[in-house]
């Protein structure tokens, strides 16, 4: 189990979190994520997070469709099982191109999605934790990862600088792991019974 510490921050309006980002980034602090209710255009250009490349996943998916489509045609209908239809020469890719169009669509749409959950770790096996709950609410969550090289006082008295109120250490598992988030802690003080 990999735990890392973070040094956590929360801010309360917008206005204020745009300039910490940038403020944080040029003091060579590396910012884990930034967590917010919505979302906020220009926020990951401030972070400096590249575009994604799911686009080049659904490109190779869509080939992937469209070579599986020619594949099985040429092969069950030329060479498998033989049929005249019509008069039409047994490889005829004219009358093809609605299926071809279909499977492109069908495994790129379909890849595209089982990849953004892979990225995004979305899955009801994969454990999932918050810095703050109110980050899903009402609260900007900004986590800046600690390394051996990171002094803990100064990333705290930095990020209160900068506008961030309740600034804390955080220890928390940085991979995916499996597991039930609901079963292993207390929420709102309320007692979660055990299944």
């Amino acid at each position: 189990m990999n735990v890392k510490k973070f040094v956590v921050g929360n801010f309360y309006e917008e206005e204020v979190l745009f300039p910490a980002v940038t403020k944080v980034r040029r003091a060579g602090y590396k910012i884990h994520d930034v967590y917010t209710p919505f979302p906020i255009h220009g926020l990951d250009k401030v972070m400096g997070l590249k575009d994604t490349d799911l686009h080049i996943a659904g490109f190779i998916y869509g080939i992937t469709g469209t070579s599986t489509a020619i594949g099985f045609i040429t092969w069950m209908l030329a060479f498998d099982w033989q049929i005249n239809f019509g008069g039409k020469p047994f490889f005829s890719l004219p009358a093809w191109i609605p299926i071809m169009f279909e499977l492109t669509v069908l495994f790129s749409a379909v890849g595209m999605v089982l990849t953004f959950c892979w990225l995004c770790q979305l899955a009801p096996f994969v454990k999932k934790d918050h810095f703050n709950l109110r980050s899903t609410d009402d609260t900007f969550t900004m986590a800046i990862e600690c390394t051996d090289k990171t002094n803990e006082a100064e990333a705290i008295a930095f990020l209160e600088s900068v506008g961030a109120q309740g600034v804390e250490i955080q220890h928390r598992e940085a991979d995916w792991w499996i597991g039930r988030y609901d079963r292993e802690t207390v929420r709102f003080g309320k007692k979660v019974p055990q299944v």
